[in-house]
């Protein structure tokens, strides 16, 4: 298989993938709280074993699969594939860093979808910036710290059943000196709150007064913690690409049903030369942006030099794409997208907020500006 075209059976795959969802996900999806966990729709993702291909027995995730599973569920259901990558961006730094009792502990929680993950990064003021976070961990004892600070913009706070921490232990400035931490809930001085946030995802914050942590809660090397961070962003971020593709093919779907069954002007819809040529437009980008991803995906899959790059513009495209299509789906479809419940309504509030995280659009075009020059060199 080359990254520009999936095989037979990977095109099957997907097609089962998306049917299994809009059949078994999408009923739990609509019947949930929006803004809150869905424990239910993560129990039943446990349950028809999408968790588990996220932690093959040997630790080994394909970033391709991983982009395969984000796009076909976000076809059919957005809070599925929502549910899925948080379990996974949460869990992952355990996958890769953590301890063989953290990962027993845990692992098999997440993969029947009995625990709910988070990954706590983002500050108030750290979140593109992240190496200034500011969250510290204090020494308490010769063998702990008090974590004293707060992070914001939480995917599953405060609801998760533990969070990946990253504080700042102080052994350095900037990305040195901080240490990645496997907080339970319910730890003393563990406190958080819901946001109220035009996505429709659940997103809070975490408050940490004293919160005690041990170095059996340590991921990885104590002042390593960044480390952990970037090498789970870096296989998520290729995906968070696949899961704007399914949106932008979810929008373009739409649109494509209804410019042809819509009548305006004595024809339908699509035979006006400016919506034909609005829906080839947005096809062709589309299609642009998931063979961008495929290739990142395979670049990272096979431990290529330049995955910083690709993974930076595969985001780049694919999420800037999926708010052009979205936006335009919208226009298309005039007035009765914009009404609540509508499919377009929904992708129209959930397409924004992956330009912001794993790393803003702004952010994507500077790495991959330094990079060029850094290959030139």
């Amino acid at each position: 298989m080359t990254v520009f075209a999936l095989g037979p059976d990977e095109r099957k795959w997907c097609a089962e993938l998306r049917a299994l969802t809009a059949e078994r996900l999408r009923p739990l999806a609509e019947q949930g709280p929006e803004g809150r966990v869905n424990r239910p729709l993560v129990a039943a993702l446990g349950e028809l074993g999408l968790l588990r291909r996220l932690f093959p027995a040997d630790g080994a995730l394909r970033a391709l699969d991983l982009c395969l599973l984000r796009e076909s569920l976000a076809q059919e259901c957005t809070e599925a594939e929502t549910a899925l990558a948080l379990q996974g961006l949460g869990a992952y730094p355990v996958v890769q860093s953590g301890t063989e009792a953290q990962r027993a502990r845990w692992l098999p929680e997440v993969t029947a979808g009995r625990a709910v993950a988070s990954f706590a990064l983002s500050e108030p003021g750290a979140g593109s910036d992240a190496a200034a976070l500011s969250l510290a961990a204090e020494p308490d004892g010769p063998d702990g710290w008090r974590l004293t600070g707060e992070k914001c913009w939480i995917s599953n706070a405060p609801e998760a059943d533990f969070a990946t921490v990253f504080a700042r232990t102080g052994g350095g400035a900037g990305a040195r000196g901080v240490t990645a931490f496997l907080v339970p809930a319910g730890r003393p001085g563990l406190t958080g709150a819901r946001l109220d946030m035009l996505s429709p995802h659940p997103i809070g914050t975490l408050v940490f007064d004293g919160t005690p942590v041990t170095r059996a809660d340590v991921l990885g090397e104590v002042d390593g913690g960044f480390a952990v961070a970037m090498a789970t962003l870096n296989l998520f971020r290729p995906s968070v690409g696949a899961f704007a593709v399914g949106m932008a093919q979810a929008a373009l779907d739409a649109a494509l049903t209804h410019a042809g069954a819509r009548t305006a002007f004595g024809g339908p819809l699509k035979d006006l030369q400016s919506v034909g040529h609005q829906l080839a437009e947005m096809a062709t980008r589309v299609e642009s942006a998931r063979l961008l991803v495929y290739a990142a995906a395979a670049a990272y899959d096979t431990g290529a030099p330049d995955i910083a790059r690709r993974s930076a513009m595969a985001k780049l495209l694919a999420t800037e794409t999926a708010q052009y299509v979205v936006d335009a789906a919208v226009q298309i479809h005039g007035a009765r997208a914009l009404r609540r419940g509508h499919l377009l309504e929904h992708l129209y509030r959930e397409v924004r907020a992956p330009r912001i995280y794993e790393g803003a659009t702004e952010v994507q075009r500077s790495i991959i500006a330094k990079e060029l020059y850094r290959e030139r060199a």
